[in-house]
């Protein structure tokens, strides 16, 4: 029986909507999914996210071979937003893997992105929801230059006085490169105004996806905000790749202990709120990202 993941089916490539770290639709961030995306080309693929216009689409074509299970399982993932290709989105994963979910059941499966292999795992819970957990690729992250702090600051409206000086800003990569800068207070998160042209132009020039803005609620309760003016889009209202390097900063720096598990709230102060957990063990320095994902109703009905 063919399915919409063949390259011969009649839905091969066409675009699925989901939300990702929200069930319910109007939740979360949405994504665009395309099984067995077999046979489009870059222009296509920049082409369909661009007319989806959420901040990723991913597109998937089969990794493996032949019939065995694990063969049937993995997949060459690719991530555009309505501008360009990015190496690694973790929201788009996990809508992704749900969907693979949906049509060949739970279970382990392997992405092959551009950022590197990216572990899978889909569980059904009782109400037969579906949730996925990431594996992030190997972490890592260094200092942020004061001139970078500074003009960063000055793109966001933002005064040095509003930082949280328990978290020292600091570039961070879990797959995709990101500044990561903490608030002192709620409040100052939640204003969110800044220069998207000149903000685009500061992350082309250091290869960022994001900027992960966040206020720490408790030891283990975070808020974020992601601007994502290279994507074409003021804000991603729930970022799974940001989320993965949050947890590994945090982490190396100290300030979370291993195992622990965090809360990220995410989209609150755009109307769609997400839940992003993020798990960090001590025998493994890769970090899991989970959430569950829903498909989107077509607006055409």
């Amino acid at each position: 029986m063919t399915t919409s993941l063949d390259p011969g089916a009649p839905d091969a490539g066409t675009p699925l909507r989901y939300t990702a770290f929200s069930a319910d639709p109007t939740g979360g961030n949405p994504a665009g999914v395309v099984l067995a995306a077999d046979g489009l080309d870059d222009p296509a693929m920049l082409a369909i996210a661009a007319e989806l216009g959420y901040s990723e689409t991913a597109f998937l074509t089969r990794s493996g071979a032949g019939d065995d299970t694990a063969a049937a399982r993995a997949f060459d993932v690719r991530y555009f937003s309505p501008l360009a290709e990015v190496s690694f989105c973790g929201h788009a994963t996990v809508a992704a893997a749900v969907a693979v979910a949906e049509r060949i059941g739970p279970g382990e499966l392997v992405f092959a992105t551009r950022a590197g292999t990216v572990p899978v795992d889909v569980v059904a819970a009782a109400d037969g929801s579906l949730r996925a957990t990431l594996t992030s690729v190997e972490p890592h992250h260094r200092e942020v230059p004061s001139a970078d702090v500074a003009r960063a600051l000055a793109l966001l409206g933002w005064a040095a006085g509003d930082l949280d000086p328990a978290i020292p800003p600091s570039y961070a990569y879990a797959g995709a490169h990101h500044l990561i800068l903490a608030a002192g207070t709620r409040a100052r998160l939640a204003e969110l105004r800044y220069d998207f042209d000149g903000l685009a132009e500061f992350m082309r020039a250091r290869d960022l996806t994001t900027l992960q803005l966040l206020w720490r609620e408790s030891a283990d309760t975070f808020h974020v905000r992601d601007p994502f003016p290279i994507g074409g889009v003021v804000e991603d209202p729930a970022t799974g790749a940001a989320a993965a390097a949050l947890g590994h900063y945090l982490r190396a720096r100290g300030l979370v202990r291993p195992p622990a598990t965090l809360t990220l709230h995410q989209g609150e102060d755009l109307g769609r709120p997400g839940v992003l957990t993020v798990d960090l063990r001590a025998d493994d320095t890769r970090v899991r990202v989970s959430g569950v994902a829903v498909p989107i109703p077509d607006p055409l009905g």
